[in-house]
């Protein structure tokens, strides 16, 4: 059985489309089989991102409601025959989204691919509490500002408390993927420092993707960034990311800040 991923936030433009994205490319990369599913109904941006917009026909929406296959849906991405995309719908709302479906599409994917990464819109509405309902592991994305770290505790919140794992009585693994990071606004007190937001949120620490125009640029031309510029300083944190949630421990350097011989050797230990 597939692993159930699920990137998530308490606020709108801190970059889960672009993380579900480049983390499902990077994965797919390594010969992983992956699905990226689209939960936020009614905007669908994810295809945009992974340049499959035109190539849209059927979407989640239509397999839930059973208007569609799952087989019709899945759209196999042109460069990694491993990596699929499962769109969200542009014309309904989240309301038709509902729990016994997701839960059937879910456990359908899961049966097919090593890696179920759920684009969930931000917030704590209906299609959030869905898209996180059947995770085995929980990504949350913020950036180093105080609105969008309380807004993330909050999320980490309905992760202890609204998901199967939850009402089972089990831990869910959750992750902080810190986004959008300047070393020199962070020293400067224009943005919180690593250690502020890890203090407050208390959970291990998956990556840190420095502020780029390389990511902007990847979106532009509809391609993850992992797959736009392998090697840019955004990509390359990624990869890292990736191989972090499969489980290897590599240690986590904080972009900017100077280290002792011994320091750069060991550096952060991601829990």
């Amino acid at each position: 059985m597939g692993k159930v991923v699920v990137v998530t936030s308490g606020k709108g433009g801190v970059g889960k489309t672009t993380s579900s994205a480049a983390l499902g490319a990077a994965l797919a990369q390594n010969g992983e089989k992956v699905v990226v599913v689209d939960f936020d109904v009614g905007l669908r941006n994810l295809d945009l991102v992974m340049g499959a917009e035109r190539r849209v026909v059927y979407d989640l929406v239509n397999v839930i409601q059973g208007e569609a296959k799952l087989s019709q849906a899945l759209i196999r991405d042109k460069r990694l025959e491993t990596l699929y995309l499962l769109p969200a719908s542009q014309t309904r709302d989240k309301d038709n989204l509902t729990p016994e479906g997701v839960e059937k599409v879910i456990a359908a994917l899961q049966s097919a691919f090593d890696w179920v990464i759920c684009d969930s819109p931000a917030g704590i509405e209906r299609g959030a509490t869905l898209a996180m309902r059947h995770a085995d592991i929980a990504i949350v994305v913020t950036n180093p500002e105080v609105s969008s770290v309380r807004d993330s505790d909050r999320i980490i919140g309905l992760l202890d408390s609204k998901t199967l794992k939850a009402e089972n009585g089990e831990r869910m693994e959750k992750h902080l993927l810190l986004t959008r990071y300047d070393p020199v606004r962070a020293e400067r007190g224009d943005m919180l420092k690593v250690d502020d937001v890890l203090e407050i949120l208390s959970i291990p620490l998956m990556g840190i993707i420095p502020e780029s125009a390389d990511v902007l640029r990847a979106s532009n031309v509809g391609s993850p960034v992992t797959l736009a510029d392998t090697r840019s300083a955004p990509a390359l944190a990624y990869f890292e990311a990736a191989r972090r949630l499969k489980g290897e421990a590599l240690p986590i350097n904080i972009p900017g800040e100077k280290r002792s011989f011994l320091g750069k050797i060991f550096g952060r230990k991601a829990a």
